[in-house]
């Protein structure tokens, strides 16, 4: 039988950066390793190279079309690390402290995707021929905004659209004693914007007030694109929003942390969310644009008095149903061009996006008719299975993060997603100390192990 913690510590240590080049042998240590581990459980393995990193795609049963057939989605890659001095273990030797297990992955997503498997693996240790078709699918490039995938889901779609649906674990839950399924996620689109004056940097006290300061041409183009009240100053920004539903607030009430709780656990003295909404509706329901990294000029010790020739910001922007990925960059570029001051040059770098997702439980208003039956019954057996496990019923929430690859899953198969949620706000996805609480996943790998169990015997 798989150990859990065991797993988790020893798939954490292959350093699997996606975006950094340097970690070219942790990313191929980790795709190995899970491999690996999938083959064990007899998988049959494939692994698809695209242009950046390969994509591991496990088959078991596929020929006993009267089975169940589900795709579970997980990805190898992880986050930097940086700043590493911030850490009080190596981020790449995952250590348990009291109730968490810390490391760089543990719970965005390599804890989670152990959990799925050791469910499994007890799953088929009580039941070897266990009836149910799996294909699992683990990408590479889920932190850098999975480039590969579109390409890749145009020559795979076939074979992934029998599935009946998909299952994952990339998002949150309120707390280790509060179970959550998430029904939808915001979609993201990035931009990057540079900014360009003199041919050379410039002496301040010879130049200053006679030529226009790329930083501070920046500063005014990124101070344009809120309004006072935190609303995104961008035309038709709001246009195809779809406003949230009465069954969504209402699950929303049931959140077992208040308003002050979140502002200690965030670190912020206030928060600044757009009229009408609360902190938990603002990172949920609402599309943002957020300023994620600003640059130029003399970033050293001390004075050097000159005026910069290059800026640059990154901007990215969490959409809702139903915008449009392309269609929001295209208006945010529109209006950073319109109030960029002639005196610079602009540039602005579109870079791969993917739209929001939602599914709605069964019961729900507004559930499709033509929504798979068998996810239907994973909702059914989800929702029993974490009640009994946790003690306590899940919450129906959408997220505010993004999983870019399930939109474009479902535009390509078809298939439609049950999210269950393995990680808290506590676990610091993509900061220093990242960690993945022990309580959650030894619940996880309970419900996980119910779902392939009934599912199967359904």
């Amino acid at each position: 039988m798989l150990d859990p913690i065991k797993t988790i510590t020893e798939y954490t240590a292959f350093p699997s950066v996606s975006t950094d080049p340097a970690y070219a042998d942790g990313m191929t240590g980790a795709r190995n390793y899970i491999a690996g581990q999938l083959e064990t459980l007899g998988f049959e393995i494939e692994i698809i190279e695209t242009p950046k990193h390969p994509v591991i795609l496990a088959e078991r049963g596929l020929d006993h079309e009267d089975w169940p057939h589900i795709m579970i989605y997980s990805h190898y890659d992880v986050q930097p690390a940086d700043p590493f001095d911030l850490w009080r273990s190596d981020p790449f030797k995952a250590e348990v402290r009291g109730d968490r297990l810390f490391g760089r992955g543990s719970a965005d997503n390599k804890g989670p995707t152990v959990v799925q498997l050791c469910a499994l693996a007890q799953a088929l240790e009580e039941q070897p021929d266990l009836p149910l078709r799996i294909t699992w699918l683990i990408e590479g490039e889920e932190e850098i905004g999975s480039p590969s995938i579109p390409e890749f889901l145009k020559k795979y779609a076939d074979r992934l659209s029998k599935a009946d649906f998909i299952v994952l674990s990339d998002t949150g839950c309120p707390n280790p004693d509060q179970p959550a399924i998430t029904t939808g996620l915001r979609g993201m689109v990035p931009l990057e914007v540079f900014l360009s004056g003199p041919s050379h940097d410039l002496h301040s006290g010879i130049s200053g007030g006679a030529v226009m300061n790329p930083l501070r041409a920046l500063s005014a183009v990124c101070a344009s694109l809120h309004n006072d009240d935190g609303t995104v100053n961008v035309p038709g920004f709001y246009d195809a929003v779809v406003d949230i539903q009465d069954w969504e607030r209402g699950e929303l009430l049931k959140l077992p942390t208040s308003e002050e709780q979140l502002r200690e656990t965030l670190g912020v003295p206030a928060f600044d969310c757009p009229p009408g909404l609360n902190p938990f509706e603002a990172t949920r329901v609402a599309p943002t644009l957020e300023f994620n990294g600003m640059g130029g000029g003399y970033m050293g010790e001390g004075e050097k008095t000159i005026i910069p020739s290059k800026a640059f910001a990154k901007i990215t922007c969490r959409l809702v149903p139903d915008q449009e990925p392309k269609t929001i960059q295209k208006l945010v570029e529109a209006a950073i061009r319109e109030r960029c001051p002639e005196s610079v040059n602009v540039e602005v770098a579109l870079g791969a996006g993917a739209g929001p997702y939602m599914v709605t439980p069964p019961g729900k208003p507004n559930t499709p008719a033509d929504q798979s039956p068998v996810l239907n019954k994973a909702f059914s057996i989800v929702d029993s299975a974490m009640e009994e496990v946790w003690g306590v019923a899940p919450i129906h929430l959408r997220e505010g993060g993004s999983v870019p690859i399930i939109k474009l899953l479902k535009e390509a198969t078809g298939c439609d997603s049950l999210m269950m949620g393995l990680f808290t706000a506590e676990d610091r996805l993509h900061s220093p100390n990242e960690s993945f609480h022990l309580k959650i996943m030894e619940r996880g790998i309970q419900t996980y192990k119910r779902l392939f169990t009934e599912l199967a015997r359904s």
